[in-house]
Parts: structure tokens; C-alpha cells; sequence
């Protein structure tokens, strides 16, 4: 069912849950507009974030760029958010962006992206066997099929972290096992545009940077990984435990001590959170009705 918000201009489209590729797919079908943002829920775009990248559009030629920006993270507070450059903040070939990610274990907020609707047809869909890691082997795609990335440091996207995700793998045999797929995906898009050895060594990192998501749950996909590595010409080197876990290993083995070493850190980063949220509830206590007023016209604006 599609249905349209007369105040805010926004069409709604609901549907049974098949995943979100696929709800992702329909939203491409169902859009008119020329450019496309995707956005996640925990997403907030600066109020010109879109205009500063059409300006730079608008200074070059051609459909085919794709125009990246900065990001950072926040709790709940914005204002605070974290804006920590990388070697992917540059303007880059399409062969040079996915090898510097790799060899730097880098990543870039799907957020950021901003693409004609020419370049996103040429990718593709998205990948409705994935039901996680599909964000990095649909935008690889997109990326490949770019003329180059455009970074644009003016504009900003403000990434709101939370206690859960459904990105995070864990235990979840479903999520590893698509995790693993969309990474082959991924490194085959990427070799069929360079296989040069530093190509084939930044795919290896890729493998060795993933592979504690795996292990010790799965083996299967760790032989593989490794399998996989080996064609590269590289090799993979078994995760190690901090040395807070390591006792725990040595008393109840390696997937307990995998467990603790997952829940232990979540522990700490909920009392940070918990900290930030109380903070910002403080600041919004004291907001006044002229403030609030300010405040409907700044969300505005970044919904336009």
C-alpha cells in the first residue's frame, strides 16, 4: 500500500517483511526522482548535504560520478558527533576507493552516497540473498560502474550508533553465512576490474579482517576463507583473543571466551550511551516553546 503525508510531501509504502533488499528494490521502482539517498533509519543528513554534492554535480560532466562526503558517529547527541577522516575521504578511482577500504579496513556510511539515477541502474538491484553485509556489495557495485568517486568535505552525514543492529552477526548461522557470500561477491567484483597482487593482497586483508565473525562458530567458512585466501597467494592467521579473554579461553574454551569478548565491551559502550542519553535529555528539558519552533524548521530542512 502507498500512501502520501500531505504535510510532509513524503509517499509511505508497506509491505509484507521479505527483507531489505528487497524492500530497497521496490523503493527503487516506486522513486521518480533523478538522484538517489538511501537512508537507514539511524541515519541524519545535514541540511545541505544533498545541495552541496548537486553543486559539485553541477560544476562537472557526465551521470556517472558518485559523490561521497564525510560522516561521523553520535549517540544521541549530534552536536558531539565524531568526524575521523580516512584515506577513502579523497577523490578516487573506482579501483583505487574499494583497495584503499580494504588495505585500511576503512568504511564509509552508505549514507554519504549519492548517485544519478543512470549510475544506479547500471549497478543493479541489491542483493536479495544477503540479509546482512549487503550495504558493501551492493555499493562495491555501484561503485564499479561509477566514471570515480567525488568526495564533497562541505557536506555531512551524522551516523547515530545503537545498542542493537541488524548489521550485527554474532552467533546467527544466517547472518554469518550471508556475510561470507557477500564477500565473495565482493571480491569478485573487485577482480574483475584489477587483479594485480596488490589488489589480490587487499582482498586477503579483507578476508583476515572479517575472519572473527567466523571463528570459532564456524569452521566451515573459516576452511573456506582460508581456501579462498590461498588462491589469492595469501594466507589467514587465526583471530587471537585479547588478553582480558584469554583466561577464559583456558578454562571454558574458545566460544565462551568468543562470547565474553562480544558481551563485556557491549556492557561498557551501553553505560557510555546511557551517560549520552541522560545528557541530551537534559539538554532538551530546558528547550523553549521559541526553541522548539527552531528546532521543527531545522528538521525540516533536513528532510527537504
Amino acid at each position: 500500500m502507498v500512501r502520501l503525508d500531505d504535510a510532509s510531501g513524503f509517499y509511505s509504502h508497506t509491505r509484507l517483511n521479505q527483507g531489505g533488499s528487497i524492500a530497497r528494490n521496490r523503493a527503487f521502482q516506486l522513486c521518480q526522482g533523478e538522484f538517489i539517498q538511501w537512508l537507514d533509519a539511524d541515519d541524519l543528513l545535514a541540511s545541505d548535504k544533498i545541495t552541496r554534492q548537486m553543486k559539485v554535480w553541477g560544476e562537472q560532466s557526465g551521470n556517472n560520478r558518485l559523490f561521497s562526503c564525510a560522516w561521523g558517529y553520535f549517540m544521541y547527541r549530534a552536536c558531539r558527533a565524531r568526524f575521523s577522516p580516512t584515506p577513502l575521504w579523497a577523490d578516487l578511482s573506482p579501483l583505487e576507493w574499494l583497495v584503499r577500504k580494504w588495505e585500511n579496513n576503512a568504511h564509509m556510511n552508505p549514507a554519504t552516497w549519492l548517485a544519478s539515477r543512470e549510475l544506479t541502474e547500471a549497478a543493479g538491484p541489491w542483493e536479495a540473498r544477503l540479509i546482512t553485509g549487503e550495504d558493501g556489495e551492493y555499493f562495491c557495485r555501484v561503485i564499479i560502474a561509477s566514471d570515480g568517486i567525488c568526495f564533497v568535505p562541505e557536506a555531512r552525514v551524522f551516523y547515530r550508533t545503537t545498542a542493537s543492529s541488524a548489521s550485527y552477526i554474532g552467533p546467527s548461522n544466517r547472518k554469518m553465512e550471508s556475510q561470507f557470500l557477500g564477500m565473495q561477491l565482493e571480491i569478485a567484483h573487485l577482480l574483475s576490474l584489477d587483479d594485480s597482487r596488490r589488489t589480490k593482497a587487499a582482498c586477503v586483508k579483507f578476508l583476515q579482517a572479517w575472519l572473527p565473525c567466523f571463528y570459532p562458530y564456524r569452521p566451515d567458512i573459516v576452511s573456506q576463507a582460508q581456501q579462498l585466501a590461498t588462491t589469492l597467494g595469501g594466507q589467514l592467521e587465526a583471530p587471537r583473543l585479547g588478553w582480558k579473554y584469554r583466561w577464559i579461553k583456558r578454562l571454558f574454551g574458545a566460544e565462551l571466551a568468543k562470547r565474553a569478548s562480544l558481551l563485556m565491551p557491549n556492557v561498557k559502550w551501553e553505560l557510555i550511551r546511557a551517560w549520552d542519553k541522560m545528557l541530551f535529555s537534559i539538554g532538551t528539558s530546558g528547550v523553549t516553546s521559541s526553541d522548539q519552533s527552531s528546532g521543527a524548521s531545522f528538521n525540516a530542512n533536513v528532510l527537504d
